[in-house]
């Protein structure tokens, strides 16, 4: 699902609507169309009353809940705005309105309803759409159907607090020093299991072999997972997932071959057999990272809605991102734990600071082993360099600024795992979507 301009004909309403330039309606349109959620949520928060027409208050809503993980907020807005103004959108605003509607049905347990919906659009639009299109509703109709059957993750814990206990797997090559969190004391249907933590992961994965093993209930649904390439996996259930003293139940994953066709990548990729992700912190709601201690705590209940501001959100593509700074540059980080080195700068960056990387950095190539391949690209390599992230600064010892011109996304950076270490905790606040860090050991 792209986001990005698909709100262009809001723009060209606006114009002809004789709203006075900059007008709160403008702002909030344009800020919609640049995918700045951030600006979005401020203009919105900072709007007078009577600035804001109402259906692009209803519209702001819808988007700000699903961005920033409101369904309480979203799914209400949705409601009004399908009711009450679709004769204000056009179809692309529909279906893409629509598939945001869906989702968060789904994240509160409505699957049932997020199917309905999704065919009910088709049915009404099919004439009017592309092969992509029609593929895409079917896709999630069959997702969400097939998951109506359960409960997903209902959730329990044995004690105070959930406690996930973590050890810190070496992976790729000798010298790299390359990482992943392998969590402990897990079970699979009963199984031990070794599960890698992956807070770039949008969905659970595993392998095709453990799935069998495991007793993975399979379903009739699919989906298309992206990494260097593009494939397709079929949903199936785990009935039981511990993780340390927390079990939940009904747990979706995605069962997919790793294997990338190169045998040194493949050799690495047994470390990630399965993985959990952020739809699961989803459902936790609450957890902190302790990389002192080598364990992930969650609360027993789930923190209130606080007043505290979101400085994370979802990108289009659902990658979990945070706000921060490298080299006092502000910017969009993707934090991925999956990510088993330092992470990747962009080539903006080097664009916008091109004197800074070429008198400090070493150039280089980079190795990246994903779903479906691997790839080989140029980077310069930077040491010393100073991050900023929930509230507090580290001096990273290194990063990389890719030298390849790639697809723009919605963020900046790959935050790695080996940088978010240079932070002893980690807090991800799933419910005011709020990331803090704690650099010094206080507990």
């Amino acid at each position: 699902m792209i986001m990005r301009k698909f709100i262009s004909s809001l723009l060209l309403f606006l114009s002809y609507s004789g709203l006075f330039a900059q007008s709160y309606n403008e702002k909030l349109a344009l800020a919609m169309n640049m995918s700045d959620w951030f600006e979005l949520d401020s203009l919105y928060r900072s709007a007078p009353n009577d600035s804001v027409m109402e259906f692009m208050d209803v519209f702001s809503r819808c988007i700000i809940g699903n961005r920033f993980n409101r369904p309480d907020i979203s799914i209400p807005a949705f409601s009004d705005l399908f009711k009450n103004y679709s004769a204000e959108m056009d179809l692309g605003n529909m279906l893409n309105m629509s598939m945001m509607f869906s989702m968060d049905l789904s994240r509160v347990g409505e699957n049932q309803a997020a199917a309905s919906l999704l065919t009910s659009l088709l049915e009404g639009t099919r004439e009017y759409l592309d092969s992509t299109w029609i593929g895409s509703l079917q896709q999630y109709i069959g997702i969400y159907t097939a998951l109506s059957s359960f409960n997903p993750y209902g959730i329990s814990m044995d004690g105070e607090q959930g406690l996930m206990p973590f050890r810190l797997v070496p992976v790729g090559k000798d010298g790299e020093n390359s990482l992943l969190i392998h969590l402990e004391d897990c079970t699979v249907n009963g199984n031990d299991a070794d599960i890698t933590f992956d807070t770039g992961a949008g969905v659970n994965i595993i392998s095709d072999s453990l799935a069998a093993k495991f007793n993975l209930t399979p379903l009739d649904a699919y989906n298309n997972l992206a990494g260097i390439g593009v494939r397709k996996a079929r949903y199936a259930v785990a009935h039981e997932l511990k993780l340390g003293n927390i079990t939940l139940r009904d747990v979706p994953f995605c069962i997919i071959s790793l294997a990338t066709g190169n045998e040194e990548a493949d050799v690495h990729f047994k470390n990630l057999n399965i993985v959990v992700g952020s739809e699961m912190m989803l459902r936790l709601k609450d957890l902190t990272i302790d990389f002192n201690r080598g364990e992930i705590t969650v609360p027993a209940e789930a923190p209130p809605v606080g007043v505290t501001r979101p400085n994370m959100c979802f990108s289009s593509a659902m990658n979990l991102l945070a706000r921060g700074k490298i080299h006092d540059v502000p910017m969009m980080m993707c934090i991925d734990t999956g990510d088993a080195a330092d992470g990747m700068l962009s080539r903006r960056f080097l664009e916008d600071n091109e004197r800074y990387v070429l008198e400090n950095g070493k150039l280089d190539t980079i190795r990246q082993a994903g779903l479906g391949g691997i790839s080989i690209s140029e980077c310069y390599r930077l040491t010393d360099v100073s991050a900023e992230l929930g509230g507090n600064t580290v001096i990273l010892p290194h990063i990389v600024v890719s030298a390849t011109d790639t697809p723009r996304l919605d963020y900046d950076c790959i935050f790695g795992l080996k940088s978010l270490m240079q932070f002893d905790r980690v807090r991800f606040n799933m419910v005011d979507f709020n990331i803090s860090t704690f650099p010094e050991s206080v507990h």
